[in-house]
């Protein structure tokens, strides 16, 4: 039985999304974030992946590309104790107060 990350390439009612995307900032910030920790050697590709098929099944639906990252950089900081889940939200809601 395929995971919920294994939809790649199945029958769907939803015409495929061509138009342009452009990043939001906390998009691109993600990204970014996903480099440095890669060059640092935080984090590798295989880390990354797991951590978005980790993500429950629902919650994986309702996540967008860079949500689906961002969920599972703070999977992968927290498991090395880089930082703790109280340590992400409280920082999550001090930026979100500020781009509100």
């Amino acid at each position: 039985m395929n995971a919920v990350h294994d939809m790649g390439g199945l029958p769907s009612e939803q015409p495929i999304d061509r138009s342009e995307h452009h990043l939001m900032e906390w998009e691109r910030r993600t990204g970014a974030l996903v480099d440095v920790l890669r060059e640092k050697r935080v984090i590798n590709t295989d880390e990354l992946r797991r951590g978005i098929e980790a993500i429950p099944p629902d919650e994986y639906r309702r996540l967008g590309y860079y949500e689906r990252w961002s969920t599972s950089l703070e999977i992968l900081l927290v498991e090395k104790g880089l930082l703790t889940k109280q340590e992400i939200d409280g920082r999550a809601a001090t930026v979100g107060a500020r781009w509100a």
